[in-house]
């Protein structure tokens, strides 16, 4: 392990300060279970490290006008949550098949998602349920779809002055039947193959709505809009929902790498055959 400062800022203008002092040479910290792993590894090397988790107003989770999730929520808070399990099934899905429950208990929604790493377990249901994530600098806050805040693998549009301060799902989200499948080859303390979330609002038995994401079938997770506007006004049948995946996971929907977990090839077939699996999870969860 490298030597370095930890400061813990008990505001966010605490931090916004010492990001501007520090500079280049700080990082911020949130549950660490990322972070922390980097500098073992020698694949960070920060001499400062900002820590957020002084920054208790930002863990919560609720629903208003919209839903509303602070960067600093756990991955076990998302996992016990009633109303997210109820509402946004996906999202408790994917934050229940992150890591141990140790990790869990550390990891934070906002840190899985400022990483972006193309196989994060919550960047799938995130897609799929329309998240936006706000960023707030000194100079105030904006807001990026979440479709739009990943760049490519380990890389947001984040900015060096920015910090993420919640997720925010519109509320009408919560009227789709949503689920996650996280393919890989045991069931904890791994990450995935494959990643599917899906996402749909039935008006009696026709597809009225349909959202689809994937995680490692890209260098970033991935909406896949031709196989969704394909779902649009069909029927929700079992041959209608296999040839959204055979859409899916044609090339021009993704494009998935081989890697030392499995070969692309295998990654686009599972796709195939995962998205009416993960479909129908949804509505008959």
């Amino acid at each position: 392990m490298i030597d370095y400062e930890y400061l813990k800022p008990a505001s966010l203008d605490e931090v916004f300060d010492l990001m501007k002092k520090h500079g280049s040479k700080a990082e911020l910290v949130a549950g660490g279970t990322d972070v922390m792993v980097f500098i073992k590894q020698g694949n960070h090397s920060p001499e400062v490290l900002i820590s957020l988790r002084g920054l208790t107003d930002l863990c919560y989770i609720q629903k208003n006008s919209a839903y509303h999730i602070g960067a600093l929520a756990t991955h076990r808070m998302l996992e016990q949550s009633q109303l997210v399990k109820e509402e946004l099934t996906a999202l408790q899905q994917g934050s229940s098949q992150v890591g141990s429950i140790q990790v869990r208990n550390m990891g934070t929604l906002g840190g899985n998602i400022c990483n972006a790493a193309p196989s994060a377990d919550t960047a799938a249901p995130l897609l799929v349920l329309d998240a936006v994530a706000v960023l707030q600098s000194p100079e105030g806050q904006r807001r990026v779809p979440i479709e739009e805040f990943f760049i490519g693998p380990s890389e947001t549009v984040k900015k060096n002055d920015e910090v993420l301060v919640e997720i925010e799902i519109p509320s009408e989200m919560g009227r789709f039947k949503t689920a996650y499948c996280k393919h890989a080859r045991r069931q904890a303390m791994t990450l995935p193959i494959i990643g599917v979330s899906v996402g749909i609002l039935l008006e009696k038995d026709v597809i009225a709505d349909a959202r689809i994401a994937l995680t490692v079938a890209a260098p970033t997770p991935i909406r896949v809009r031709q196989a969704e506007d394909f779902l649009k006004g069909k029927p929700f049948e079992e041959g209608v929902l296999k040839e959204a995946g055979e859409i899916a996971s044609s090339p021009e929907c993704c494009m998935p790498r081989d890697s030392l977990r499995c070969e692309g090839w295998y990654r686009e077939e599972m796709v195939r055959i995962l998205i009416p699996r993960v479909a129908m999870a949804a509505v008959e969860e």
